[in-house]
């Protein structure tokens, strides 16, 4: 598919049909589902791929791994694809992906598993992030939102199946090893229609990146991660090998700090820390990541273990949680929405967070499926009041020009606080497992073998055989999640401290969104959190502050004659040029119903009409539209005020202006009221 060069030199798509814009999106969500699912969907095959494998002291690394590549492949992902094009990252990422996920199929021990798991990680992290930013590239920016809430719901739709589908495959005759192959002709579906369907996009500027920051913050958290499950399990606490690596780890990760101080576009600017809030909301946001994939990785174990249900059954017993966390993140997103307050939901969100997990920690061999599935609900709902808001409160307190710098970090945060809450659970558990199991083991005497690796075999033994090791589980996972409770603690001791800073109405109108509480990857930065802020104003207020713009801009011109000078302003520079019948296909009408208005404003010197009826703006209606725009421009600076004493420079809102101008002149520029007009640009 061709592009199109702008008359300033910007490289774009071509404007697409829906049908196109349909296929396309769902190529990306296909990409963008496989990539989320496989965040989840090892939880429910976890027992009996330790059955198979071995291992049970490393489990916490099939997921951990994963996380840590995703993160670091996301990181560097944005940069690519601004470098090398979204449509070859894509790609590129979907065949890392379905590498990973022969490579996890094929694992033949533990260690296998978990470097194919990071190497899936790796692929995932890339359409993770270049799915989101190619929505930017093909999609009208009237109807992205939209498109991008359907984003949003897939990240919360792959949380809910991710550990259903895995328990189906696991129990099926297929076996565990599908969990990992079903990936396969999927990423080879997307990868075709996405080699026919998605527009070849190529920056023509450079983007620097950031690589030493990128390989100091993934090796430091790597370290410290690695450090934290060995420690107590292959190693003891006050070994020299657990020492060496959490102080190679804080060196790494000091000498990350000093080498964001220097980076022309670091990872992570440290001049954010310098906010009190967004300090607050990044040490909260890793709290959760931590609380919530630490206890959906161990939830099945417990369900499979102790309760002795299948796998299918215990991907569908932890639904509870995700209603739950789904419930309340809606409901607190509207409420900011229509309050603007928001510092309540993550002070009430770190108790009833401690709170589940004290009632998880109460669960045994005896707990019925009510109580444990009211126990989940609880927590879910703890984690949904916390989630989404912490997106909403940075965005609306960071300067301008950090905006996606800021929601990229914490996003980051989270993901790294999820690869800490699976090693540490994972550190935890195995510790009393090895404990519980031992003494377990003595009353049980000789076992056949293999019976310890499968859930399904210890239940199926005599009573007084399986109960002792039964009762090991229960105890080890007691254990766990009473261990967690003082996390959330920190996080509700923490949320006293954030600054309540009043909602503007862009972040309001952000506020259900639940792609961003998802922690979606947005891949477009800074200029692109302007973008869809301006955007928003826009679409929300501009219709009904058209006519108080216009007196304002004392051109004295009708709307009619505004709306014209618009029209073929913005044609002209970003799409070529253009007659009245192609302004009326743009908005589905015949030329004959636009020819009256266009007329009327050459009649009063603005516009001019050829014999072919191509239009033109004469000297006075360049002159009138400046003022107008001028106008339009200033009218913008009172919707989007100081943020951390910064305003949008006047380069940067021009550059947003534009964009939208050329998305408008690409796609149609959609369908405003006679009385306002699309977008001001330059």
């Amino acid at each position: 598919m061709d592009t199109a060069v702008a008359p300033d030199g910007d490289v774009r798509p071509p404007a697409l049909s829906r049908r196109q814009m349909n296929v396309i999106y769902g190529t990306v969500v296909l990409g963008l589902l496989l990539a989320a699912m496989d965040q989840t969907v090892v939880a429910t095959a976890l027992p009996t791929i330790v059955g198979d494998l071995g291992g049970a002291s490393h489990l916490s690394w099939v997921v951990t791994a994963y996380l840590l590549a995703q993160t670091i492949a996301a990181a560097l992902a944005g940069k690519f694809g601004d470098q090398f094009g979204r449509k070859r990252i894509f790609q590129v990422s979907a065949m890392v992906f379905i590498l990973g996920s022969v490579l996890c199929g094929a694992a033949q021990s533990l260690l296998w598993l978990v470097f194919s798991r990071a190497v899936q990680g790796i692929g995932a992290g890339g359409l993770l992030v270049t799915a989101t930013a190619l929505i930017g590239d093909v999609i009208p920016l009237r109807d992205r939102g939209r498109y991008q809430g359907g984003l949003g719901a897939v990240f919360g739709l792959a949380t809910v199946i991710g550990p259903l589908i895995g328990g189906l495959f696991t129990d099926s005759s297929l076996g565990w090893r599908w969990v990992f192959y079903i990936n396969v002709p999927l990423a080879v579906v997307v990868i075709l229609v996405a080699a026919r369907t998605i527009p070849a996009i190529e920056s023509r500027g450079r983007p620097v990146i950031d690589y030493l920051g990128i390989v100091l913050i993934g090796t430091g958290a790597a370290g410290l991660t690695l450090a934290t499950s060995w420690g107590g399990t292959e190693y003891a606490w006050s070994s020299p090998v657990i020492i060496a690596l959490f102080a190679v780890s804080v060196l790494l990760l000091i000498a990350f700090g000093f080498a964001e101080r220097r980076a022309r576009e670091p990872v992570l600017p440290i001049r954010l820390f310098q906010s009190r809030v967004f300090v607050v909301s990044a040490a909260l946001s890793f709290v959760v990541g931590f609380t919530l994939l630490g206890a959906l990785t161990f939830l099945p174990t417990y369900l499979q273990w102790v309760q002795g249900v299948s796998a299918t059954v215990s991907g569908v017993r932890t639904l509870p949680l995700v209603v739950g966390l789904l419930v309340t993140a809606v409901l607190a997103g509207n409420t900011v929405s229509r309050t603007g307050r928001y510092k309540v939901f993550p002070i009430v969100g770190g108790l009833i967070m401690a709170l589940g997990l004290y009632l998880l920690s109460r669960m045994g061999s005896g707990t019925s499926t009510l109580n444990t599935s009211l126990y989940m609900f609880v927590f879910g709902v703890g984690i949904g009041l916390s989630m989404q808001i912490l997106i909403i409160i940075v965005q609306n307190t960071v300067a301008y020009r950090d905006l996606g710098v800021a929601t990229s970090g914490v996003t980051f945060l989270r993901t790294l606080g999820s690869s800490f809450g699976a090693a540490v659970f994972g550190t935890i558990f195995a510790n009393q497992l090895n404990h519980h199991l031992t003494d377990a083991l003595r009353q049980t005497g000789v076992l056949p073998p293999g019976v310890l690796g499968l859930p399904t075999a210890v239940h199926n033994l005599p009573p007084a055989q399986s109960g002792p090791i039964i009762e090991a589980y229960a105890q080890s996972v007691h254990a766990l999640f009473l261990y967690a409770v003082p996390v959330p603690l920190v996080a509700f001791a923490l949320a006293w401290f954030l600054k309540e800073v009043p909602l503007r109405d862009m972040a309001r109108a952000a506020a259900p969104d639940l792609g961003e509480g998802f922690g979606m990857p947005d891949g477009q930065g800074s200029d692109g959190e302007l973008e869809r802020a301006v955007s928003r104003v826009i679409r929300t207020e501009g219709p009904a502050a058209a006519p108080a713009v216009l007196a304002a801009s004392g051109t004295k011109l009708a709307a009619s004659d505004a709306w014209c000078l618009t029209q073929i302003h913005l044609r002209t520079r970003y799409a070529g040029p253009v007659d009245v019948a192609g302004v009326g296909r743009a908005y589905k009408l015949p030329g004959a119903v636009l020819r009256p208005a266009f007329a009327a404003a050459a009649w009063r010197g603005l516009v001019t009409i050829d014999d072919d009826e191509c239009l033109g703006l004469t000297q006075q209606g360049e002159e009138s539209y400046r003022k107008l725009a001028e106008a339009w421009k200033t009218w913008l600076l009172t919707k989007l005020p100081d943020r951390d004493g910064q305003r949008p420079t006047g380069p940067a809102l021009d550059a947003a202006l534009s964009k939208i101008a050329t998305r408008i002149a690409d796609t149609g520029g959609g369908h405003p009221e006679p009385d306002s007009v699309d977008a001001p640009g330059r």
